[in-house]
């Protein structure tokens, strides 16, 4: 949406300037000529500020940018009306959103935010930090998204972790911290992966569609597919919890596997506009400020398990932003 600027036209006074319309005849007093006025010097249209600050929003499908539609929804609202004109000014400024939504961080977030046409953006946390490692070009502004894991069975066996034990379950991303935390859950839980529990790694649609169909009775997947599975599937409960897992495993910090990142240098020049900002949430919660650093811990699990998922190094305190 192309930004447009409010402007209040001011009317131009129109000036008609007499003349003389007859010569004088002889014989008669001349009489004076009319004398004409200056023209008045035209007011130029007054110029006026827009009541709002554009800020460029870079957020992913599902859990780490959906707590963002009311967010936007009140934007979207404001600058209807401040292209209307009846927008209130003794409101103050707004915040206008241009949004670029993506499902592949890689691909359409994180060289948007490289090359600056983003402000802010939600992308993992394992991929906040690999960013600050990397180049050092971004903050850490809030935690927005907790772990949004969830362990589906298609039955009444399951309760605990415990509970897996001789069981197989169907997972996704292999490879990620989706792996990590499912490993160090079990293995705080007195179980192997591999050995005491068999895991199967499919891709989310191919777990989505086994779980929905009944062709498999355990599975583990983020929200919103496991409340898609769920719909669609009356037989399928939620078993598990990993949140719960974490605080019962006595796991440090906080479980938060998404956040807001902003770019360092654009964040050094709209610090007011930051701390007014509201931030987007998703599962639902917002951790600013010294909370941030409850991500350490999780951050230590992700390092332990692989270094390069979080850009081999835990973030240091400058990745945090902390006014």
């Amino acid at each position: 949406m192309k930004q447009k600027l409010l402007s209040l036209g001011l009317s131009l006074a129109l000036v008609l300037g007499l003349a003389a319309g007859c010569a004088p005849k002889a014989g008669l007093e001349e009489s004076p000529a009319p004398e004409t006025s200056s023209p008045v010097a035209e007011t130029p249209p007054a110029e006026t500020v827009a009541p709002y600050q554009t800020i460029r929003l870079g957020l992913l499908n599902g859990p780490t940018g959906m707590g963002a539609a009311k967010l936007l929804a009140d934007s979207d609202a404001a600058f209807a009306q401040a292209e209307e004109g009846t927008y209130d000014t003794t409101e103050g400024t707004f915040f206008h959103y241009e949004l670029t939504l993506g499902s592949d961080p890689f691909t359409d977030i994180v060289p948007k935010l490289n090359n600056g046409e983003l402000d802010i953006a939600a992308v993992p946390t394992n991929l906040a930090a690999t960013l600050y490692n990397k180049a050092g070009s971004i903050r850490l502004l809030a935690l927005n998204t907790l772990g949004v894991l969830h362990i589906l069975e298609n039955g009444d066996t399951v309760h605990s972790m415990a509970d897996l034990a001789g069981k197989t379950i169907y997972s996704i991303n292999q490879g990620t911290n989706t792996e990590y935390v499912l490993n160090y859950l079990l293995e705080e839980s007195g179980l192997t992966p591999g050995e005491d529990v068999t895991i199967e790694w499919k891709t989310s649609e191919e777990v989505t569609a086994l779980m929905a169909s009944g062709g498999i009775d355990l599975c583990m997947l983020p929200v919103p597919a496991a409340t898609s599975v769920m719909m669609q599937n009356a037989d399928v409960r939620d078993a598990i919890d990993l949140n719960d897992v974490w605080q019962e495993v006595g796991a440090a910090g906080t479980f938060t596997m998404g956040c807001l990142v902003a770019r360092a240098d654009w964040l050094a020049e709209n610090k007011a506009a930051v701390a007014k900002a509201a931030i987007p949430q998703a599962n639902m919660v917002c951790l600013t400020g010294d909370e941030l650093k409850g991500i350490s811990d999780y951050y230590e699990v992700l390092y332990a398990a692989d270094p390069t998922s979080i850009g081999g190094a835990i973030p240091d305190d400058n990745f945090y932003y902390i006014p």
